[in-house]
C-alpha cells in the first residue's frame, strides 16, 4: 500500500492523514530548522501481519533480514518472498528453531547485523536472550546463511555474557527482560561490531567494570576485543563506552563514521551521544553514592528520586541522565528530547541528495511512551548535529502510519528509509 505525501503546513490534512513538521521547540540554544527543507515522502508497506518487528539488515541487492521479538529471524527477498530462517522456543513454521532463545518482557531476538564481508563468509549476526546460562543471558549469535537464503547454520556465540534481568513477582518497578538494550551495527569505517546492552535495571551495572550491562561492546567476528577500544584499566577489553541506562540504537554519521547513540532514558530525558573510545555515558544509579541515599533494590534510576509530583526540571538536577557533577569528563549529548522521556529506540542518519534538507541528518525514532506512561504518538524526530556532536536542533515527523511504537530506523542500499514497528509492519520511505 503507498501513500504520497508532501510537507505542508503544521496540522493541515493530506487525504485524511497529517504529517507535519512543527516549529521545533529550541533544543541547546539553537535556532530550529526549517521544515522547507524537508522532502516529499512516499509511504508503502513492505511488511505486515508479523509480530514485535525488531530491527532491520540489508545486503546490497535490498534482500532484508529482520526479527520478530518472539517468533525469530527472517528475510525478505527482493521480489517479497519472505524466508523464516531461526526460530526461537516454541515458534511455528520456521526450519530451524533455538530451544534456548526465548521472548520475555522487552528481552527476545532484537539486534540482527550483516557482516561487511557476507560476499565471502555468509555471516550475519542477531541478538538474543538465551537460558543456556541460568537464569538467561543475552547472547550475540552468528549465523552462516546459505546461498538461496533460505536455511541458516553454524551458529556461534560469540558474546555469551551480557546481563538479562530476571525479576522477581514483587520487583518494585519492571518486569523480567528490562532495559534489555540490543541493538548491533557494523561501524562503517573500522569494520567492528557494536553491540548495546541495558543497565537490566541494576544499579551496580552501568558504572562496572566487568559486568557487560550498560555499555556499548566493540569486537571482531569472533568476539574478541577491537583494536582501540580504550576501555579503562581494569575493565573488560570489550567495552567501548559505559555508563549507559538502556541504548538501543547506535548510528554513524556519513563522511567522518562519528558513532552515536540514541538511548532510552529516565522519565524526565531521552539522549543522543556522540561516543568516545573509552568513554563514560554519566548514568549511575547505585543507591548511597553521590550524595543519594538508598533506593528500592538499590536501583535509583526511577524511585524514589523521579517518581511522583515532582516537575520534570527537579527529576533531572536530581538523577540526570548524564551525571556530569559525579563524572565531570562524561560524554556531553548532542540532544536530550527536550527534557522529556519518550521511548527513544533506534537511529540511522540519512545520506542522499535525494533527501535534500535532511541529506547527512539522524532520523531517531520514539516508541511513543511518555512521563508515567503517557501516549504521546507515533514519530520520527530528525535531528541536525553540528561537526562538534553538541546542541543538535530538531524537526518533528508524524507519519501517517498507525499509531505504534517505533521499533527501528534504517536506511536501505536503495536509500530509502525503513521503519519498523512492534505491530508487526515494516514500512518504506521514499523521497520524492
Amino acid at each position: 500500500m503507498k501513500r504520497h505525501l508532501r510537507f505542508v503546513a503544521p496540522g493541515l490534512m493530506l487525504a485524511g492523514a497529517t504529517l507535519f513538521v512543527p516549529a521545533p521547540a529550541q533544543s541547546q540554544g539553537q535556532s530550529p530548522s526549517q521544515p522547507s527543507a524537508a522532502p516529499g515522502l512516499t509511504s508503502t508497506t513492505i511488511v505486515s501481519g508479523r509480530e514485535f518487528t525488531w530491527d532491520m539488515a540489508f545486503l546490497p541487492d535490498g534482500a532484508m533480514f529482520f526479527t520478530e521479538k518472539c517468533r525469530g529471524l527472517s528475510v525478505r527477498l527482493p521480489n517479497g518472498t519472505i524466508n523464516a530462517l531461526l526460530g526461537m522456543k516454541d515458534s511455528r513454521g520456521y526450519p530451524d528453531a533455538a530451544a534456548d532463545l526465548f521472548c520475555d518482557g522487552q528481552a527476545g531476538m532484537s539486534g540482527v547485523a550483516v557482516d561487511p564481508d557476507f560476499a565471502s563468509n555468509r555471516f550475519i549476526y542477531v541478538y538474543s536472550a538465551s537460558s543456556l546460562t541460568a537464569p538467561g543471558t543475552n547472547r550475540v549469535l552468528r549465523l552462516t546463511v546459505n546461498a538461496d537464503l533460505t536455511r541458516v547454520a553454524n551458529r556461534t556465540d560469540i558474546v555469551a555474557d551480557i546481563p538479562y534481568k530476571s525479576a522477581p513477582s514483587n520487583h518494585p518497578f519492571g518486569d523480567s527482560g528490562a532495559h534489555n538494550g540490543g541493538r548491533l551495527r557494523f561501524g562503517p569505517a573500522d569494520g567492528f561490531l557494536y553491540v548495546t546492552t541495558g543497565d537490566t535495571h541494576n544499579g551496580v551495572v552501568p558504572q562496572s567494570p566487568t559486568l557487560l550491562g550498560g555499555k556499548v561492546l566493540r569486537i571482531d567476528r569472533d568476539g574478541r576485543p577491537a583494536a582501540g577500544n580504550n576501555a579503562p584499566q581494569g575493565f573488560d577489553p570489550r567495552i567501548f563506552t559505559y555508563g549507559h541506562r538502556n541504548p538501543q540504537g547506535i548510528c554513524f554519521r556519513p563522511g567522518n563514521n562519528q558513532p552515536f547513540t540514541a538511548e532510552n532514558g529516565p522519565w524526565h530525558s531521552d539522549e543522543v551521544t556522540l561516543l568516545a573510545p573509552g568513554g563514560n555515558g554519566g548514568w549511575d544509579p547505585r543507591a548511597n553514592v553521590n550524595g543519594r541515599g538508598d533506593c528500592p533494590d538499590g536501583y535509583c534510576g526511577y524511585s524514589p528520586n523521579q517518581m511522583g509530583a515532582m516537575p520534570n526540571a527537579e527529576r533531572a538536577a536530581f538523577m540526570p541522565m548524564t551525571d556530569t557533577r559525579a563524572f565531570p569528563n562524561a560524554m556531553r549529548p548532542a540532544w536530550n528530547n527536550d527534557g522529556m522521556s519518550q521511548g527513544m529506540s533506534s537511529c540511522t542518519f540519512l545520506n542522499g541528495a535525494q533527501w535534500r534538507g535532511w541529506n547527512g541528518r539522524m532520523v531517531v525514532s520514539l516508541m511513543g511512551i511518555g512521563i508515567h506512561g503517557t501516549p504521546v504518538g507515533n514519530r520520527l524526530d530528525v535531528l541536525d548535529i553540528p561537526a562538534d556532536g553538541l546542541s543538535a536542533t530538531r524537526s518533528t515527523v508524524s507519519l501517517p502510519i498507525p499509531a505504534g511504537r517505533f521499533r527501528s530506523v534504517v536506511q536501505g542500499p536503495d536509500g530509502n528509509l525503513y521503519i519498523a514497528v512492534d505491530q508487526g509492519e515494516i514500512y518504506q520511505f521514499r523521497p520524492d
